[in-house]
């Protein structure tokens, strides 16, 4: 398998100096500094990041170089368009940073106009496109229109900007994952097969292996509950050879939570993600676990959240939410889920907030997989990063996730309250 080149642009390193004179004059335009300082990311193409900065006391100190706030993941085609002039565009495309005094807000109804501090600017050069590692730029700068200030420095702030080659294998699913299509490698215009996906939703017979992992429902079940459950859904991932190299399969079933017509968080659904067990023949190996549910309000999202399975016990690798209607990305993204996580003030319905100890065992980016919202022809891309896979098995398992998050848009779909009698094997 062959790679497609892309860069990862990270920002860190953030830290912001301010002169004593900024702090008590207002000359330099900066009344105050109740809430930390907030900088605006931008990259043409891109949606705005914004990340805090710490202020700096010492005039000896730095920030951490390993601490990363921001990174724009890059392919061929942004940095083609980043490099060409467009007709309402700079002749050159920058990065660019923007200081301000706070978040915006309102306080008594009044809105609070953010400060700008300053702004730090970068050129895109053509040495992005060169796939190297390069330290663009790292220290301390002065920013601001006013740098210098009665002969001492005006605010200052310290970055860190390196690019990094972060090649990718790029999937992609022939053809609705319910109808069990061909999975291919994306590489320029070659469509190389890969994979065959082969969908289900039957139940689980016990002479399948997987029926290990299988859990029986009670004794005296009736066809009325049977409909209003979605349950035995199952996808097995094949190799070339025809060799089933990972699965996917529903272990608890969708079904509406009491009170209501939609699986909710008090009850979500959940995937078991399996690969073959290398130690015994025709056995299966719990890799991973996928939750899912449907959040309702003003737009209906779809909250999946992940776990990895080790002999340790359950680590959280992803929470994330898409739109039930026009779908979305799902992604493991250590770097992105501490960053948003940070980013709120208070933990988010849909995750714990608690992902600072992810980063040492993934390493930032994972995988991605986009799909479509509910009743549309979904047909997932999948993104990996090349450093997790040292094989193709490692590849399916990947897909096996894949398959289980798209399929779970369809499996959260609310449910009638009466059946109709011409749709009773709907499901």
């Amino acid at each position: 398998m062959d790679p497609q080149a892309f860069i990862r642009l990270s920002i860190g390193s953030l830290g912001l100096r301010l002169p004593s004179t900024a702090l008590t004059t207002a000359k330099s335009g900066i009344h105050a500094f109740a809430s930390p300082c907030v900088c605006e990311i931008r990259l043409r193409g891109f949606p705005v990041q914004t990340t805090s900065i710490p202020f700096i006391s010492s005039p000896e100190s730095t920030p951490n170089s390993q601490n990363i706030a921001s990174s724009f993941y890059l392919e061929e085609s942004d940095l083609k368009a980043l490099l060409t002039p467009g007709c309402f565009y700079a002749s050159h495309a920058c990065l660019e940073i923007v200081v301000f005094t706070g978040r915006k807000g309102t306080h008594c109804g009044v809105g609070i106009k953010r400060q700008q501090i300053g702004t730090f600017k970068l050129d895109v050069g053509p040495e992005w496109g060169e796939g190297k590692p390069a330290i663009l730029f790292n220290g301390w700068i002065g920013i601001g229109k006013n740098r210098v200030e009665n002969g001492k420095p005006g605010p200052e702030l310290h970055i860190k900007v390196k690019l990094d080659p972060d090649p990718r294998y790029v999937f992609k699913f022939e053809d609705e994952t319910k109808l069990s299509p061909q999975v291919v490698q994306l590489q320029g215009t070659i469509r190389q097969p890969i994979f065959s996906c082969k969908f289900s939703r039957d139940r689980i017979s016990q002479v399948d292996p997987l029926s290990t992992f299988w859990s029986n429902p009670a004794d005296g079940s009736y066809p009325e509950i049977e409909r209003r459950e979605r349950k035995g859904w199952k996808v097995k991932i094949h190799d070339l050879s025809g060799s089933a190299v990972a699965a996917a399969f529903i272990t608890t079933p969708f079904v509406p939570s009491t009170g209501c017509d939609w699986v909710a968080k008090s009850n979500p659904g959940a995937w078991l993600i399996v690969r073959p067990d290398p130690t015994r023949s025709e056995s299966w190996q719990p890799w991973g676990k996928l939750e899912a549910w449907r959040e309702r309000g003003i737009r209906d999202l779809i909250s999946c959240r992940f776990h990895l399975l080790s002999e340790g016990g359950e680590l959280l690798m992803s929470e994330i939410l898409i739109n039930a209607e026009k779908g979305g990305e799902f992604f493991i993204d250590t770097d992105r889920q501490v960053r948003e996580a940070a980013a709120s003030p208070v933990p988010s319905p849909q995750s714990s907030g608690d992902f600072a100890g992810l980063s040492p065992v993934t390493g930032g980016f994972v995988m991605s997989c986009r799909v479509q919202g509910e009743g549309k022809c979904s047909k997932p891309l999948v993104q990996l990063a090349m450093r997790h896979v040292t094989c193709v098995e490692d590849a399916a398992i990947f897909m096996a996730l894949a398959a289980a998050v798209d399929l779970s848009i369809e499996a959260c779909r609310p449910f009638r309250r009466k059946i109709r009698r011409s749709n009773r094997h709907s499901w």
